[in-house]
């Protein structure tokens, strides 16, 4: 067919609706979270145990560098960690009750924290046996730890962050095109 103006438009069969595109918006809330609690066990739990792994892993590697028993202290804040992770949160991430499950990446972020702390205190300690190149891949290992579990937390709706009330904006004339007449688009 054609239209008034000449152009053509498509045929339209009794087979061939036509369908109009329409922009609609979400229902969704964004706190109306619920997760899948066995997908959430199966990630988190890795995320959990591979940063105990590695952060051991990370000290055991920088001792062996230089072995003394004054720098063994780089094994405690480690070895802390990584029971914590494997005894104490791993568990309650894996458990399946959502209670369980957002205390366990609490206290998964809280060792990220910690472990970050003990990271810096290594980098900007005036001497290291070992080299600090191994500290701050550990802190890079465990910002990303840290950032991994608190978004598990928020993502997950085990967390709920504040939001700030919306508030009116001003309409500022900028006098830019209110001349034109739009009537006759």
């Amino acid at each position: 067919g054609s239209t008034a103006a000449g152009v053509a438009s498509p045929a339209v069969g009794p087979s061939r609706p036509v369908v109009s595109p329409r922009i609609t918006s979400s229902s969704t809330k964004l706190n109306a979270v619920t997760p899948d609690l066995d997908t959430v066990a199966l990630v988190a739990g890795q995320e959990n145990l591979g940063f105990a792994v590695v952060i051991l892993g990370e000290a055991i590697w920088s001792f062996i560098q230089a072995p003394s028993f004054d720098h063994a202290k780089v094994l405690v804040p480690a070895s802390v960690a990584a029971v914590v992770l494997v005894a104490v949160s791993g568990p309650m991430i894996t458990s399946g009750n959502a209670d369980s499950v957002a205390l366990g990446l609490e206290i998964s972020t809280a060792m990220a924290a910690l472990m970050c702390a003990s990271y810096v205190a290594r980098m900007v300690a005036p001497f290291s046996p070992s080299p600090k190149e191994a500290a701050f891949g550990g802190l890079l290992i465990a910002i990303a730890g840290f950032f991994s579990f608190s978004q598990n937390l928020v993502v997950d709706g085990f967390v709920t962050l504040p939001t700030l009330p919306s508030i009116p904006l001003p309409q500022i004339p900028l006098g830019l095109g209110e001349e034109i007449d739009t009537s006759r688009y």
